[in-house]
């Protein structure tokens, strides 16, 4: 039992140690789901409740993007059985509701925006949970159906936009974990559109990689890691090819940094961390984008003070595209499709705070600024122009409530 108790402790620490570096997560109190199955509730039946109320307020500026609120929560009721160490069977449903709504899109809630399905929900966007994992060794597992995503993948704000752990809809396939004491591991795929015979639309998913390898122990006074991040997605399939918007898409975002954190030991400062990225983007097949090639390069630094994490980043890029990254970061409008911008550059400053006030409750709140610098742009009606600096703000609070108790042991 006490060998138990310590693989599981160590693949905690170093989940949440590596993860902890990285830029941009209000918290894993709020936004990180564990994935580590704990041997010692074999036999375990048990009801898991997952909710995070929201309040956040996107005031972003210029035509790369509109400004919005989101208001509301989401709630994922779950039972869950262990019959075997290392297996774990979960199922249940997760629930969205914006105040003020009465009725959602049926499909595909966290794609571009003109993926919305013909189909409404009324009261609630609604779809099934259901999770099967495996632990095939202490280090790595296997997941399918309802996958450890979103704000779980640590990726960074360029590939990811963070928001989507509010908005989106639970990330289904298959996903391996890998954690070792040189690297975390975490490859999915996230099938985000089914398709039957005689269906208009497109298949879609998403591949996603997110590999730290730790050249050092996490612990360290200085510990050094190089991120490598990859996602994809591909649009088309093979059953009626013949519809009209069936063109085939593959897109590909990847960041490869490297990036060192300070562990102070301090009770108020408790860390200070580096990183450095270049990303790229790429348009394989189809032509939906301006751009068959882009990159960019993105620097951050950051502190831990007590309760509190801040930071700041630099970014440039030319002819970047953001897959399913924050809009603000990429060179083309997501809602005018002729408004492309000649190498963005911006200015970003985050700030969070988050408190656990009770086992299974936390508090948060964040806020953000971009400053996205003068440019040069382009639009079919003024052609290229001078743009200004365009300043824009977001900010948030949050209460997540994750707790679980047993209802029977066999």
């Amino acid at each position: 039992m006490r060998l138990r108790t310590i693989v599981i402790s160590g693949l905690l620490l170093t989940s949440s140690v590596a993860k902890a570096g990285t830029e941009g997560t209000i918290d894993s109190l709020i936004f990180y789901e564990s994935h580590v199955i704990d041997t010692l509730q074999k036999g375990d039946l048990r009801v898991n409740i997952d909710n995070v109320n929201f309040f956040r307020d996107n005031e972003y500026k210029g035509k790369l993007t509109k400004g919005y609120t989101l208001p509301g929560f989401w709630f994922r009721p779950t039972i869950s059985y262990q019959p075997l160490r290392n297996l774990r069977i979960e199922a249940g449903a997760h629930f969205l509701h914006y105040w003020g709504a009465s009725k959602y899109p049926s499909l595909n809630y966290s794609d571009m925006p003109e993926w919305k399905g013909a189909q409404n929900q009324t009261g609630f966007h609604v779809l099934p949970v259901l999770r099967a994992q495996v632990a095939l060794t202490p280090n790595f597992q296997i997941v399918l159906g309802t996958l450890y995503g979103r704000g779980s993948h640590a990726l960074i704000e360029p590939l990811y936009n963070q928001e989507v752990g509010l908005s989106g809809d639970p990330e289904t396939g298959i996903q391996f974990l890998w954690d070792l004491s040189w690297l975390n591991l975490d490859m999915w795929t996230n099938w985000e559109s089914f398709i039957f015979d005689k269906d208009y639309h497109e298949e879609s998913f998403t591949f996603g990689l997110s590999t730290r390898f730790l050249l050092n122990n996490p612990l360290s006074a200085a510990h050094v890691y190089i991120p490598l991040q990859v996602v994809a997605q591909h649009r088309g399939g093979e059953i009626n090819t013949e519809a009209e918007d069936r063109e085939v898409k593959t897109w590909m975002n990847t960041a490869l940094g490297v990036g060192v954190r300070f562990n102070m030991h301090n009770r108020y400062l408790t860390s200070i961390w580096l990183e450095s990225y270049g990303v790229a983007y790429s348009q394989s097949s189809g032509g939906e984008h301006p751009f068959d090639d882009g990159y960019g390069v993105y620097t951050m630094a950051g502190a831990q003070l007590w309760r509190f994490n801040i930071s700041g980043g630099l970014w440039w890029s030319k002819d970047y595209i953001s897959i399913h990254g924050n809009p603000l970061f990429g060179a083309m409008s997501i809602y005018e499709n002729d408004y492309i911008v000649d190498e963005p550059r911006m200015i970003r400053l985050h700030a969070d705070y988050t408190q656990p006030i009770g086992k299974g409750f936390s508090v948060g709140m964040h806020a953000d600024v971009y400053d996205n610098l003068g440019v040069k742009a382009y639009d079919n009606e003024n052609g290229w122009s001078d743009v200004k600096s365009q300043l824009s703000f977001a900010f948030g609070i949050y209460l997540r409530i994750n707790t679980s108790f047993v209802i029977k042991r066999f």
